[in-house]
């Protein structure tokens, strides 16, 4: 038996594989995040080496549960002058997150890994760059008024595909991998594997 498992309980990366026509089933990983990232952090590791490390984690930990199948793990990170910004835990944290980025570029490290049977397949990294607009604490209390718990469903406090637009003044880097998922490089690899057509 195989078939496509995605490995994350994202709403918005299952919503870009249906939107790709890919056929898979959405399993939430059994992963300690915050527990894997202070010991890789306590061991020096870098936000690459983190959000790779976090990807292949979430791909393999349900590997033995399933079988021949691929697992997919995704993971993203938030750099901004060189400090890692890690979801916001409420709204006083989101807030003091955005504040921090208002008015300087930050990268989203979008990082993702296909396993099956216990071995990593495939392995893909971006960097989007994205800038924030000066905000002013008004405006922030405004936003956060209007997207409520959602500021703290994403890194940085934003969803950029909805009112966290408002946010910014330039984006560079590819949309996919922003909203979370390095999709045409997955492609790639699931066309490699026999997943999608060719």
């Amino acid at each position: 038996m195989s078939g496509l498992i995605l490995a994350s309980a994202s709403a918005v990366r299952a919503h870009l594989l249906r939107q790709a026509d890919i056929t898979f089933e959405a399993i939430a990983p059994h992963v300690d995040e915050e527990a894997l990232k202070r010991d890789l952090r306590g061991h020096g590791a870098g936000a690459e080496e983190q959000v790779r490390a976090l990807a292949r984690a979430k791909a393999l930990s349900l590997c033995a549960a399933r079988p021949g199948y691929f697992l997919l793990g995704c993971d993203q990170m938030l750099i901004c002058a060189g400090q890692v910004y890690d979801k916001p835990q409420n709204r006083a944290q989101a807030r003091a997150h955005l504040l921090a980025l208002s008015a300087k570029p930050h990268e989203l490290l979008t990082a993702a890994a296909l396993a099956q049977n216990g071995q990593i397949l495939w392995e893909g990294l971006t960097r989007p760059s994205l800038t924030m607009r000066a905000l002013d604490e008004e405006f922030v209390d405004r936003y956060l008024d209007n997207v409520g718990e959602a500021a703290l469903a994403s890194v940085g406090g934003y969803q950029l595909e909805g009112y966290g637009v408002h946010l910014f003044e330039a984006i560079e880097g590819d949309w996919f991998s922003i909203l979370g998922l390095p999709l045409l490089q997955l492609l790639k690899a699931l066309r490699a594997h026999g997943l999608v057509p060719r």
